[in-house]
Formats: C-alpha cells, structure tokens, sequence
C-alpha cells in the first residue's frame, strides 16, 4: 500500500522456527528453486553495501522478523525510496525472500541470514 513515507508491507507468515529471521526484497520474482536460489541477490539498484536502516544499505534490505513460539510471524514495515509500478526502485514482481537465521546487518552481502526458508513474489493488484 502506499503511504506518504513510501509503501507499507505488511506481512503474515506461518511455519517458521521461534525468533528472528532475515528478510529481504530479492532481485528476481522467481521463487521456482527449492532453496530460493532462484530470486537472486538482494535487491540493490545503488549497488550499495548490504547494512541495517541506520546506515547505507541494499534497498532491499529489511528488518527482521520475529517468529513466537508458534511459529507465526505478523510486522508492518514503511519502505522508504522504493516504489510499485514503475521506476529503477519498483519491487512489483521481485521476490520477498525469509531466512533462516537474524540478518546481522554487517556481514557482506546478506547479513550472515543463512538459508532461505521462504519465498514469494511481489504482485500489484
């Protein structure tokens, strides 16, 4: 959804083991591997070092999710800079990608997240 600041995601997962995850906006809406290979690298039109939202980072770089006990994870995210529909920094059709482990937001190039452990394509309704 867009807001004033940028787009609002909010998210909704189920299945993932309790604590946090690493979670990206990935280049390639492609989500047909079964270890996400085939979304690519992060998204990151500046070409930019990979960081955390306080410093120079990917644009496709997100903050954590955090999964309970349950195994659920719900957040709501405002991404500045990045746009649906048309431009260099439009996401529609690029693949939201969850980790395995916490994004430690230094390692180079994707935070020392670990495997993928889920995916899904990005879609303007």
């Amino acid at each position: 959804m867009r807001v004033p600041e940028g787009l609002k995601l909010t998210v909704s997962v189920t299945g993932l083991t309790p604590g946090e995850h690493g979670f990206h906006v990935h280049e390639v809406g492609d989500c047909s591997a079964a270890d996400a290979s085939s979304a690519a690298g992060h998204f990151n039109p500046g070409n930019k070092a990979h960081g955390g939202h306080d410093a120079e980072h990917h644009a496709g770089d997100l903050s954590n999710l955090v999964a309970g006990n349950d195994g659920k994870a719900e957040a709501s995210f405002i991404l500045t800079g990045l746009t649906i529909g048309n431009g260099e920094m439009n996401i529609d059709g690029r693949a939201l990608v969850i980790h395995a482990s916490p994004d430690d937001y230094k390692t180079q190039p994707a935070g020392n997240s670990g495997n993928r452990v889920g995916c899904g394509v990005i879609k303007l309704f």
